[in-house]
């Protein structure tokens, strides 16, 4: 009988927006009544791609070293009013108090239709959290609001850098107490992996690929062997052995 790489591994790690929870969607959802309520004229779907696209160079400017750490929910903060002025809107003219509730979306989106379950069948063997470039009380508010069943949060605050910088991975492998050898990285990106499995992590990928809509071209499919390749929570569930 051929030996289970996962015999070794006690702890799995998500990447979370995007592998399990549905930011797009949820993003436009939360968007459309309060683009209308201030007379903006942009898709809401539109917005949610507008303002993710300025996830990664935001961190990037962290990554870099450009300027000191900060948490991820005030980098959306800054993005949300970059792309609010895009779009003709003074936002000295918004109430704070809205700019505030908007920025929680992020805090409130939808898993995906298999990960609550997927989520809880893997919890059964292994210790389950989040690897994220979330912040500590925004994963804990999603996991509230979407019922993922952490038991614990590491991620990008923990280790104070983002992915896929190697601290990230390696702080939070610190945070649980186990060596990367012992944890598998389970993402819908392939960057994501190459950089958990240059450091000794198992691999896990999810094929998400509505995640940017039906029009994405990234990450559709595998760039590498990953250890396990499937195409929800429940399958990565079903790999494992967790019933």
């Amino acid at each position: 009988m051929a030996e289970d790489p996962f015999d070794q591994v006690a702890f799995l790690g998500f990447d979370v927006f995007g592998t399990v929870v549905d930011w797009r969607s949820s993003v436009s959802r939360w968007a459309e009544p309060f683009l209308k309520r201030h007379g903006i004229r942009v898709d809401p779907h539109q917005f949610a791609d507008e303002w993710r696209a300025l996830y990664q160079p935001a961190m990037e400017r962290v990554r870099s070293g450009q300027r000191p750490w900060v948490k991820l929910d005030i980098l959306n903060r800054e993005n949300l009013e970059t792309v609010l002025s895009r779009h003709g809107a003074d936002v000295r003219q918004i109430p704070q108090a809205e700019l505030a509730e908007m920025n929680l979306a992020w805090e409130r989106l939808d898993p995906w239709p298999d990960s609550v379950a997927g989520l809880t069948r893997l919890k059964r063997r292994f210790a389950i959290g989040p690897i994220s470039n979330g912040h500590m009380a925004g994963m804990m508010n999603l996991a509230r609001f979407g019922g993922l069943p952490w038991d614990i949060i590491v991620g990008a605050e923990v280790a104070r850098s983002y992915k896929p910088q190697p601290e990230t991975y390696l702080g939070s492998a610190a945070a649980v107490g186990l060596p990367p050898e012992r944890i598998a990285m389970v993402a819908a990106h392939n960057e994501d992996l190459t950089a958990a499995r240059a450091l000794g992590f198992r691999t896990i990928f999810v094929r998400r690929p509505r995640e940017h809509g039906p029009d994405q071209t990234t990450d559709l499919e595998p760039r590498s062997r990953w250890d396990v390749i499937v195409g929800s929570l429940l399958e990565v569930a079903d790999a494992l052995g967790c019933v």
